[in-house]
């Protein structure tokens, strides 16, 4: 009976590498073109930045739909990978919420409908909202559970409140360039520290 040769297992191995990293390239491609031109910019665009055809794209990605979701989903996987990464490097629990926080609301306001799309009642972003929640309250729990214990804020905000409290915040930013939802999500912040005894 033939087995697979170790130099087989590694071409494979390397196969698969190859694809997860191609599937990459088009995952920040598409990103990038989302930022600069909405979730409904063209494909032809997202495959040029890639220097792909169009049917590779849609080889891997055969609806609009399936772009955007998986563009997002990787986004939500950069922003809940960060969060441990701050709470160790940070100088304190309270400035790795802050930083986190930043990394929130910039991969709400850059992304292009992605707070509209939270809102949606469309059955193609439903498995999308509950992942973004599967995967993000948590990180944002153990942030304000270490903020907390290092008494640094109030305890008694709840994750789920201050991520949609903030994501409410950044819905409008796309349609009025006078509105700076960063401002508001500073004062928001503040308002859970504890007061500085003098």
């Amino acid at each position: 009976m033939p087995t697979t040769s170790p130099s087989g297992e590694g071409a494979a191995r390397s196969k698969r590498a190859d694809a997860l990293r191609n599937r990459q390239t088009l995952l920040d491609a598409a990103a990038a073109v989302f930022v600069t031109s909405g979730v409904d910019a063209p494909i032809r665009a997202i495959a040029a930045r890639a220097g792909v055809g169009m049917g590779t794209i849609y080889r891997h990605f055969p609806t609009r739909a399936d772009l955007v979701v998986a563009v997002y989903r990787h986004q939500v996987d950069t922003c809940a990978e960060a969060g441990p990464s701050l709470l160790t490097d940070a100088d304190s629990p309270l400035t790795a919420l802050r930083q986190w926080v930043d990394l929130f609301v910039d991969f709400l306001v850059t992304k292009h409908g992605l707070a509209n799309a939270m809102q949606s009642d469309s059955s193609g972003f439903d498995a999308l909202h509950t992942y973004f929640l599967d995967r993000l309250v948590p990180v944002c729990a153990q942030l304000l559970d270490a903020a907390v214990d290092a008494d640094e804020i109030r305890p008694g905000t709840h994750a789920y409140e201050l991520m949609r409290g903030i994501g409410n915040l950044c819905i409008g930013r796309d349609s009025n360039p006078r509105y700076d939802p960063r401002r508001l999500v500073e004062l928001l912040l503040r308002g859970l520290e504890r007061p500085r005894s003098s």
